[in-house]
């Protein structure tokens, strides 16, 4: 395993290059000595240029602020009911997150959704701070009769946001299973894909009055930045998953070069059957976090990256932005959707998915998020992170006052940017630094971009 030490090695010698101002170096998820690097070059970047949101609907539906609020106040109370089942926090004790999670059994890689329980139960008025730094307590004991009335309530919440029923019985089944999942006695997964059934997942991110409306938002966006050249537009999907985001898109684009990839064999075979007869789609496996594949190292740039639900799982979220930057024309346009906001509802179901694996040689984020027990960059990160990675006119929409902001979930969209000055050649450097490194530290990938933000010190 790389110690910081060897990081900071290979920072020392990426800089000392003629060609780079400043580099950041970080352990990838690919091999205990697995090094990947960003590094700038000594001319400033442009001034950015913001983007106007494409054309698209109108959002009409409901209120969903009430419905979210409710699903968050279930999760809070299911989580005090577990800390208190576990016998934690009884006569007004106090006690450490390491101490909570000793108790409940959790393990190393779940730990962190722990400590975002005790951010939640803080934040929602449950858990009282102490004056002693890193204990939390008291925790306000949860009537039975309160919390059956918040579970009940789940399912009017549901009915609100437009899910269908297995979404409910999800939520359902996650809160009233959080012990076991804490413990892997269970998997959010036997849940989710229950009998091997895609309903609820599809429920999570298609049928549902925001996901409906986000993702024709998204639809507009990529088949506006499609028809703005030439030609069959070619598309790549990054994380397609269930397919949700993909079949709004292809029924708006029509003929279309469209490459349909994700980390899991199981939702390609799936895409398969489901895409069948929609001509142009063709499909590989791709992990966002692993270097650039052979198959899309050797295909040509494709006009519209679109990216839904997947990019929080990126390790360091510049170097994933740059990555997909140079698999753009200089006028392509990348097109995510992602979730803003870290929901209570989330870490009792969704996020014991995010978690890391028990083998990853490197586990947590590298960028930003590192150390922090966060999965979603804010809106103002993402941003942040596209002016850095090489993209300008990024454009956000729903905006800060529009009816669905409540949901935390955003589209993005953002050009690939033409510097005036030419940025470093990554090829070239990494050439250069295999040269003067011993072959366990030469770095594995290198990404010019336009503006860094160093996560290991100058010194040890």
């Amino acid at each position: 395993m790389c110690a910081d030490t060897d990081l900071i090695r290979v920072r020392e010698v990426l800089e000392g290059l003629p060609d780079v101002a400043a580099a950041e170096v970080f352990r990838t998820a690919y091999g205990p000595t697995a090094v990947a690097a960003l590094v700038r070059g000594h001319h400033p970047p442009d001034p950015t240029t913001p983007g106007t949101p494409p054309p698209s609907p109108r959002y009409t539906g409901p209120d969903v602020a009430p419905a979210i609020a409710a699903l968050d106040r279930a999760a809070v109370l299911a989580m005090a009911h577990t800390l208190h089942g576990a016998g934690l926090f009884t006569s007004g004790a106090t006690h450490t997150a390491s101490a909570i999670c000793d108790r409940l059994r959790a393990p190393e890689r779940h730990r962190w959704i722990i400590r975002r329980w005790l951010a939640a139960l803080t934040e929602h008025g449950l858990l009282a701070n102490t004056p002693e730094p890193h204990r939390y307590g008291p925790l306000r004991a949860v009537p039975r009769a309160e919390l059956g009335a918040a579970m009940a309530g789940l399912d009017s919440a549901r009915r609100a946001l437009g899910y269908p029923p297995t979404m409910g019985r999800f939520l359902q089944t996650t809160l009233r299973a959080l012990p076991a999942l804490v413990n892997e006695q269970r998997t959010v997964q036997s849940a989710l894909f229950e009998g091997g059934a895609t309903d609820t997942a599809t429920g999570n991110y298609r049928d549902n009055v925001i996901s409906r409306h986000l993702n024709a938002v998204t639809a507009a966006a990529v088949a506006h930045a499609a028809r703005s050249g030439a030609g069959r537009p070619r598309v790549l999907e990054i994380g397609a998953g269930v397919g949700a985001t993909t079949e709004r898109v292809l029924h708006e684009l029509g003929p279309v070069d469209y490459l349909f990839t994700d980390v899991s064999s199981f939702f390609l075979e799936a895409a398969r059957r489901r895409f069948a007869t929609h001509p142009g789609l063709r499909y590989a496996l791709v992990d966002v976090n692993a270097p650039v594949s052979s198959r899309l190292a050797a295909e040509p740039p494709f006009r519209v990256i679109l990216a839904a639900n997947v990019l929080h799982n990126a390790r360091h979220a510049t170097r994933t932005l740059a990555l997909l930057r140079e698999l753009l024309p200089p006028d392509g346009t990348l097109v995510f959707l992602e979730s803003c906001r870290e929901h209570a509802v989330l870490s009792t179901g969704m996020q014991f998915l995010m978690s890391a694996r028990g083998d990853d040689p490197a586990p947590g984020f590298a960028d930003f998020r590192a150390g922090r027990d966060r999965v979603f960059p804010t809106v103002a990160e993402w941003v942040g992170a596209l002016h850095a990675a090489g993209f300008d006119h990024v454009a956000v929409a729903p905006g800060p006052t529009e009816p669905l902001a409540a949901a935390g979930q955003h589209v993005f969209t953002a050009r690939r940017r033409e510097p005036a000055r030419p940025r470093p050649d990554p090829a070239a450097i990494r050439a250069a630094a295999a040269d003067l490194l011993p072959a366990a530290l030469a770095p594995i990938e290198v990404h010019a971009v336009d503006a860094l933000a160093p996560t290991i010190a100058a010194t040890p």
